[in-house]
C-alpha cells in the first residue's frame, strides 16, 4: 500500500545524511567523550562540532547550548533549573505538557503560576503578559510556535517586556526551530529549548540555549557534564545526529525550504476548504510553513484519523503526547473553540520529505473519506 506521512509534528524520519553521520558513532567510535584517551576525544570532539551546529542555528554561542534527552527536559529544566521559593511564575494558556504540567506540578508544591490566555486567532496579547508581571515574577516561558495549530507567538514583544521587567525568558521552540528562522539574541530569550525528533534527527536528544551568566540549578546530580548542568554520559549518536540536522535546517532555511512547505501546506489548505463546515484553526494568525489545524465539522476527528490510516495517510487529532486523551484538545478550547469542533479538528504537518505528489494524495483522500464519513454519520444531518 502507497503511504503518505503528514505527521512530522508528532515526529520527522531521519534524514540519511543524519543517519550516515551517526552511523560510526554505534560502532568504532564507542569512546565516553569524558576519557582522555584517543577514543574518548574522538567522541568529545564529535559532541563539541555537533555543539558548535546547534549554536550556529540558533545564532548562540557554543557554550550555551546544554544536550538533553529532548524537549522535555529542556522544558523543565529551564523551569525548575530557574524558579526558587517564592517565585511566581506566567506561561499562556497553550503550552505544550512538558511546560504545563510542570507549573502545574510548581502549583501542587506552593508556587503562583498565571496563565495568560489567548484569543481566537491563538494569539497572546503581549499587553496581557506585561499586565501579570509581578515584584516576584522570576519567569516568563511562552512556545514560539504552538504544536497542535502552528501560530507563531510574538516572542520579540515578550522578550523586551521580560527584559523591562528584568524577568527571566524561556521560550519553547521545539516547533519553530529548523522551520523558521531562530535567532536567541532577536527574541530576548534567556532560556530556548529545542527537540531533535522535530527537525529530522533521531528520537531521544535535544537541547537548551542557556544565555551566559543565567544560574541554572541542575535537576540531575551525578558528574560535571554539559558545564555542571546536564549530569550523565552523553548520548554521542544522538548529539551527533542533532548537529547534522541542525546544520542541514540551516542550509535549508538559507535555500527556501520554509517557502515550500508553505506552498504545499496553503495548496492543502485551499483544495480541503472546499468541504462545507470547515476551517483552519488559526488562520489569521502567523505560522510555522508546514502545519495546518483544520476543523471539519460533523466528523470525530479520531474516526477520521483512524480512516485515512487504513488508506494509507498519516495524520493527526493534534499532540502526539495526547492520543487517547477523552478531552478536548486543551489549545483548542482556548482559543474559543467548543468541544464538538476541538474534536473534529485534525493537524497535517508537513516535513522535507514530502512531496507534491503526497499533497495531492492527500487531498484526495481526505476529500473522499470526509464525504464517506457524514455521509454514515447521524450528527448533523
Amino acid at each position: 500500500m502507497h503511504r503518505v506521512y503528514l505527521d512530522n509534528s508528532a515526529t520527522t524520519p531521519v534524514l540519511p545524511e543524519v543517519f550516515e553521520a551517526m552511523q560510526p558513532y554505534f560502532g568504532e567510535r564507542f569512546g565516553n567523550a569524558s576519557s582522555i584517551h584517543r577514543h574518548g576525544q574522538e567522541t568529545r570532539a564529535a559532541v563539541e562540532a555537533a555543539r558548535e551546529s546547534v549554536a550556529g542555528l540558533l545564532r548562540c554561542r557554543a557554550a550555551e547550548v546544554v544536550f538533553t534527552s529532548g524537549g522535555t527536559e529542556a522544558d523543565n529544566l529551564a523551569i525548575f533549573g530557574l524558579v526558587r521559593e517564592g517565585d511566581h511564575v506566567i506561561i499562556s494558556t497553550i503550552e505544550h505538557h512538558a511546560v504545563l504540567n510542570a507549573c502545574k506540578h510548581l502549583e501542587s508544591d506552593g508556587y503562583e503560576v498565571t496563565y495568560v490566555p489567548v484569543d481566537g486567532r491563538g494569539l497572546v496579547d503581549p499587553d496581557d503578559v506585561r499586565r501579570a508581571l509581578r515584584p516576584n515574577t522570576r519567569l516568563l516561558s511562552m512556545m514560539m510556535a504552538n504544536n497542535e495549530t502552528g501560530v507563531l507567538q510574538p516572542v520579540e514583544e515578550i522578550g523586551t517586556i521580560a527584559a523591562e521587567a528584568d524577568v527571566y525568558f524561556h521560550t519553547d521552540a521545539v516547533q519553530a526551530v529548523g522551520k523558521v528562522p531562530v535567532n536567541v539574541n532577536q527574541i530576548g530569550c534567556d532560556l530556548l529549548s529545542i527537540s531533535g525528533h522535530k527537525i529530522h534527527a533521531p528520537q531521544g536528544v535535544g537541547a537548551l540555549y542557556v544565555r551566559k551568566g543565567t544560574q541554572l540549578a541542575p535537576m540531575l546530580y551525578g558528574g560535571r557534564h554539559e558545564r555542571s548542568r546536564r549530569a550523565g554520559t552523553e548520548n554521542v549518536p544522538g548529539i551527533v545526529g542533532l548537529g547534522k540536522a541542525a546544520e542541514l535546517a540551516r542550509i535549508g532555511l538559507a535555500r527556501g525550504d520554509d517557502a515550500k512547505l508553505a506552498a504545499m501546506r496553503d495548496r492543502l489548505e485551499c483544495a480541503l476548504l472546499q468541504l462545507e463546515s470547515t476551517g483552519v484553526n488559526g488562520g489569521a494568525a502567523p505560522r510555522v510553513p508546514n502545519t495546518a489545524s483544520i476543523y471539519v465539522d460533523f466528523i470525530e476527528g479520531e474516526a477520521l484519523v483512524i480512516a485515512l490510516d487504513l488508506k494509507g495517510l498519516a495524520v493527526s487529532t493534534g499532540a502526539a503526547c495526547s492520543s487517547g486523551a477523552i478531552e478536548p484538545s486543551h489549545v483548542l478550547t482556548a482559543m474559543g473553540l467548543p468541544a464538538d469542533r476541538a474534536r473534529a479538528s485534525i493537524r497535517f504537518s508537513l516535513g522535507k520529505q514530502n512531496t507534491d505528489e503526497d499533497i495531492d494524495f492527500a487531498i484526495a483522500l481526505v476529500l473522499e473519506t470526509v464525504a464517506r464519513l457524514r455521509e454514515l454519520s447521524p450528527v448533523g444531518k
